[in-house]
């Protein structure tokens, strides 16, 4: 039996899983096909919310890596990850493949303790509802023994040439070219980053592992929490820079978000920036390893990157 990996999605995580699969049977599915792909990596064009395009694509691979995202758009949300995880279910299942899914936290909703693993799911909210519905349908998928799924939940992330995240080119990146970092967020709250290398190298352990881990949610392990105000200034230095931060207030989302309809999205996900916001990964660490990028490691990459 083949022993090819499917990697659906080239974005920030898909890219990095793929540079780390060096060596091993990888093909790559999207949409387009990525102007970076390497060339001697195969890539079959797929659309997730197409079932034929996605079997298409599944045939030979032994496991899928859905490293997938959509438009930060409740209705989109809500029409496009039900079916396209639907879909990889179906194909995984008729080609008898594994899926590893990169995830997110936003299913545990406002929480005062660190996440974990098992806390319950929570229909808060859009979005939070979408990521609590697709996740009782893999886990309901691999129950009913159609198919083995493990996720690995991640949190905010960063990484170099990571540019559509709140630590990417609005941050970073404008500091690199001398101009004040823009951030949607509250930059004084304790927040965990994920670099990353970090989460490919936690769907490396996935793909790697038996059957009896999957099933079940993975938090990955990540620096510890310090505030963005704290990591850009880390960051700034590393520019030779002194931090020059423009942060917009969320009491101003209602009023703002006429004319920027991306803040109106956000609003429902205050809860990750009006507390701090703590992951535990004791699970992972015990199982697999524990010693994620350190911060200043994660971050002179990052900021080499956006300086060019």
């Amino acid at each position: 039996m083949t022993k090819e990996i499917l990697v659906i999605g080239y974005g920030p995580v898909g890219k990095a899983t793929v540079a780390r699969l060096e060596g091993r049977a990888v093909r790559v599915a999207q949409r387009h096909q990525p102007m970076d792909l390497p060339a001697s990596v195969p890539f079959t064009r797929c659309d997730v919310l197409d079932a034929a395009s996605v079997l298409e694509a599944a045939n030979g691979a032994s496991q899928i890596v859905l490293a997938i995202g959509f438009s930060y758009d409740r209705a989109t949300w809500r029409t496009h990850w039900p079916k396209a995880m639907e879909n990889v279910l179906a194909a995984a299942e008729a080609v008898n493949a594994r899926v590893v899914f990169v995830d997110n936290l936003y299913m545990y909703g406002p929480q005062t303790a660190p996440l974990r693993e098992d806390m319950a799911l929570q229909d808060y909210g859009a979005k939070p509802a979408v990521r609590a519905a697709i996740t009782r349908r893999w886990m309901e998928a691999h129950k009913s023994g159609r198919v083995k799924v493990a996720a690995l939940r991640a949190p905010d992330f960063y990484g170099p040439g990571v540019t559509q995240s709140h630590l990417g080119g609005l941050a970073f990146g404008n500091l690199a070219k001398g101009k004040r970092a823009l951030m949607i967020i509250n930059p004084d709250q304790p927040h965990a980053f994920a670099y990353v290398p970090d989460i490919a190298r936690g769907v490396i352990s996935l793909l790697n592992a038996p059957d009896g881990d999957f099933g079940q949610a993975w938090h990955i392990p990540s620096a510890p929490m310090q505030t963005a105000r704290e990591i850009l200034t880390m960051g700034a230095k590393m520019l030779g820079r002194r931090l020059s931060l423009t942060a917009i207030p969320m009491g101003l989302f209602p009023v703002l978000g006429i004319l920027m309809p991306m803040l109106n999205e956000m609003r429902e996900m205050h809860f990750q920036w009006d507390r701090p916001y703590e992951v535990n990964a004791t699970k992972f660490a015990k199982r697999f390893w524990a010693d994620a990028t350190p911060l200043d490691e994660g971050l002179a990459e990052t900021v080499q990157s956006f300086a060019g």
